[in-house]
């Protein structure tokens, strides 16, 4: 867990503003027992998921592909190519949505900006990356590739404890 007590402070309030905010349809099937806290998104996300993140193009349509979903200090981070159409989107538009999906057990959404990050300024990003995916491919190519943090507005989660132990 790289979480300081700061970031999981900042995780559950966003939780708890991002139910309270949400419609009647959604509370409906999310209720508070299918709610994932700031520590229960920490332990099921732990350091890697495939995510499912849709940018926008100039026309307002929207693209959506998958990127591994990092989860560092509390929020959602992704690389990919410096030419990749994602990159090419948020450089122009930051708005993002991003969902972790696995199964129908479990699903954590964000809404909010995608933000260039450079893990070279960030020694805490760089080594968790390392770890993820291993001094030889970081030096080997990944340290070349730009790096995103999402800043979200809004992280909706689903849990169903039934469903993964079925």
């Amino acid at each position: 867990m790289h979480e300081s007590l700061e970031d999981l402070e900042w995780l559950q309030r966003l939780l708890d503003d991002s139910y309270a905010a949400a419609g009647p349809h959604l509370r409906s099937i999310i209720n508070e027992e299918r709610r994932l806290d700031a520590a229960g998104v920490v332990a099921e996300m732990g350091a890697m998921r495939v995510m499912a993140l849709a940018t926008t193009t100039a026309r307002g349509e929207p693209r959506v592909g998958p990127v591994d979903g990092l989860f560092y200090r509390g929020r959602l981070h992704f690389g990919s190519g410096a030419n990749s159409l994602r990159f090419r989107h948020i450089r122009a538009r930051s708005a993002v949505s991003a969902s972790v999906i696995d199964g129908e057990w479990l699903q954590i959404t964000v809404h909010g900006r995608a933000q260039e990050v450079s893990p070279a300024e960030d020694p805490g990003l760089t080594s968790f990356l390392i770890d993820v995916y291993g001094r030889e491919a970081w030096d080997g190519w990944m340290s070349a590739l730009p790096w995103a943090r999402i800043d979200p507005d809004r992280m909706i989660t689903f849990f169903n404890q039934a469903a993964k132990e079925g």
